[in-house]
């Protein structure tokens, strides 16, 4: 629960807020925020019945409105039915945390997942953050949260793929920064690193330290509209820190060593479309 609502939320960017991934999460933990906030939510992710009860149980205690949308990003026209099961709401604020990711060698990856890993966590980005912009150009205000990570600024050994979706997200978000800026809407990267949200297993890794998703959602929407990136979290900051000054190359090869260390070889890579942030 979070005691210190967000007020300038619903007047910002109210009435209505639209969160992929909201099932449990950061993606969950961003809608209790919202809702703390008095944002009323329309709830996307794959498993109905625990949608129903997030939006349940946000409802009884912050007293606003919630629909859910079952819906898989990584089916091509999940977007349009989402469009079109929310044409009749005054949506002020996007948060795209659906996502998720596989780790272990390149070569050694499942092709096919690897393309709906592209799916998910560009894709479908793309085909609802390009209507939700115009929308929100029009109506002259308006804020998008698009979910990244800390692996978006470099290429990673044993994670190349993933990183590399994270680095379309990242830079869609800073060019969709300035580019929106004049039409009142705000554009947010937000780059966590490690997160216990199940990521972890479901991706055949093994993390040590790590956040806890209420401590990524808060911050990420106090920083709408004030910054570019935010890296929520303080082990983010510690460990975007530790960069400072080392090359891009440096970087990469100090991410993969530390992928390497985290694989669990016997596991095959999983994933996650709802939780899928590290």
């Amino acid at each position: 629960m979070h005691n210190r609502p967000l007020t300038r939320l619903a007047k910002r960017y109210g009435p209505w807020a639209l969160i992929t991934g909201a099932s449990d999460g950061i993606g969950r933990d961003i809608a209790d925020c919202a809702a703390a906030s008095g944002i009323n939510l329309v709830l996307v992710a794959r498993q109905r019945d625990r949608l129903e009860r997030v939006a349940g149980d946000l409802s009884t205690r912050y007293h606003v409105g919630a629909r859910v949308i079952d819906a898989d990003l990584g089916e091509p026209g999940a977007a349009t039915e989402i469009l079109r099961a929310t044409g009749d709401l005054d949506i002020g604020l996007l948060v795209a945390c659906a996502g998720f990711g596989t780790s272990g060698a390149f070569i050694d990856g499942d092709l096919d997942q690897e393309l709906d890993m592209v799916d998910v966590n560009c894709r479908a980005v793309l085909a609802l953050t390009h209507p939700f912009a115009r929308r929100f150009a029009e109506r002259r205000r308006g804020g998008i949260v698009l979910m990244g990570s800390l692996l978006a600024f470099q290429g990673v050994a044993r994670a190349a793929n993933y990183a590399a979706t994270k680095a379309y997200v990242q830079t869609l978000a800073e060019g969709l920064h300035r580019e929106l800026k004049p039409y009142g809407v705000d554009v947010l990267a937000a780059a966590p690193g490690p997160v216990h949200t199940g990521f972890a297993d479901r991706a055949g890794m093994t993390m040590g330290m790590g956040l806890r998703p209420e401590q990524i959602g808060r911050a990420t929407l106090d920083a709408l509209g004030r910054r570019v990136t935010v890296r929520p979290g303080w082990l983010s900051k510690l460990l975007e820190a530790s960069f400072i000054g080392q090359p891009r190359w440096m970087r990469s090869r100090i991410l993969g060593l530390v992928m390497k260390g985290m694989t669990r070889p016997q596991a095959a890579p999983g994933a996650s479309r709802e939780t899928g942030h590290a």
